[in-house]
């Protein structure tokens, strides 16, 4: 009887273990309903694989949900390829590269709203202004002359007439009716910074340094971020930081990195100024005349080698760590002062933070 009781109770356990198992694999993750108080995070997927994707994380660390796009949208693909996000009102414009489009959802839910599919040729950053979107355009790679803004009305998604600039526009600011365009020079090597009046659609330019690659303004002043051409280009160039009266549009000092470094991610939060150099972040303030000599902190703890995107918010600073861009990347959250509070696995290659 003893030995009978011990067979079953052991068949009975596989199958009852078998069964947790298997409802555990099936289980279906449900949207959180709402996605405000926190970070959306871009994660561009792989190039021609149509998998992006965005992941939430509350502002306090504690709720986290990845995919919550296809979450809230089982039956519609994000697409190839996310380069940006926009908020404009309650709405959240998703630019998508790979696929030429715009997905356009409920910033707080992720409903699915409508999708811009026209007038959009390597789409990469949009900006906001008086009822209409402005979204840098590289055109075809292998052109050099083919580059623009588009321009959407806000009010029905449709585009008016594009406005033409150099080769390679990447990120974009608007201050005082004007849209300050980096020149980051696409498959080149750009460095100027385009200026456009919105009222005319003029075009007139602004030196700065090689391959600027961020913009940020504070206090009446636009900094520009240029990198400067890699080694590989046989002409390599260091960094440069170039600040800009908005009053004039004038260069009103410039301050120069030396070789080999090749800064990026600019972010000013209040009254200091953000960068990173490969896997050192490094902190200033808008008012210094030099540069630090020694990093914030470093990332390479956590295994960065290269931060792939980063935004200061919130006394909290954000890394995007894309590690080999075809795995699942992670993003880790210091404190001011670079002590690390949290780490998450995403989607493949976090592009982006962006608040909500």
């Amino acid at each position: 009887m003893n030995l009978n009781k011990l067979v079953f109770l052991a068949l009975f356990s596989a199958v009852f273990f078998t069964s947790c198992s298997d409802n555990d694999d099936t289980i279906v993750e449900t949207p959180l309903g709402a996605y405000d108080n926190g970070v959306l995070i871009l994660n561009q997927g792989g190039f021609n694989k149509g998998n992006a994707s965005i992941s939430y994380l509350s502002e306090d660390l504690n709720t986290f949900q990845n995919n919550i796009f296809a979450l809230v949208n089982p039956e519609i693909t994000l697409g190839d390829t996310a380069q940006d996000v926009g908020f404009y009102n309650e709405l959240a414009y998703i630019v998508l590269n790979g696929s030429n489009t715009i997905k356009i959802v409920n910033r707080y839910t992720m409903a699915y709203v409508a999708t811009i599919s026209k007038g959009l040729s390597n789409p990469r950053y949009i900006v906001f202004n008086e009822g209409k979107g402005y979204v840098s355009n590289w055109g075809n790679g292998g052109s050099t002359t083919d580059d623009y803004i588009a321009v959407i009305n806000l009010s029905d998604n449709s585009l008016s007439t594009p406005i033409p600039v150099l080769e390679g526009p990447e990120r974009l600011v608007i201050s005082n009716n004007k849209l300050y365009v980096a020149q980051q020079g696409g498959f080149g090597f750009g460095s100027t910074v385009s200026v456009i009046n919105l009222s005319t659609n003029a075009v007139s330019s602004i030196d700065v340094g090689d391959v600027p690659n961020s913009l940020e303004i504070s206090g009446g002043t636009l900094y520009v971020l240029s990198g400067g051409k890699p080694s590989w280009t046989n002409s390599e160039t260091a960094g440069k930081l170039s600040k800009i009266n908005l009053s004039n549009d004038a260069v009103s000092g410039t301050i120069d990195f030396i070789l080999p470094l090749h800064p990026s991610n600019l972010e000013i939060s209040n009254s200091d100024l953000f960068y990173t150099v490969g896997s050192d972040i490094f902190k200033t303030t808008v008012t210094a005349s030099t540069l630090p000599n020694v990093a914030l902190f470093s990332t390479t703890a956590q295994g960065v080698y290269g931060v792939y995107s980063f935004e200061v918010q919130n006394g909290k600073i954000y890394v995007g760590d894309a590690g080999d861009y075809s795995s699942d990347g992670n993003v880790h959250i210091y404190s001011s002062k670079g002590t690390l509070e949290s780490s998450k696995t995403v989607g493949i290659i976090p592009a982006g933070f962006y608040f909500n």
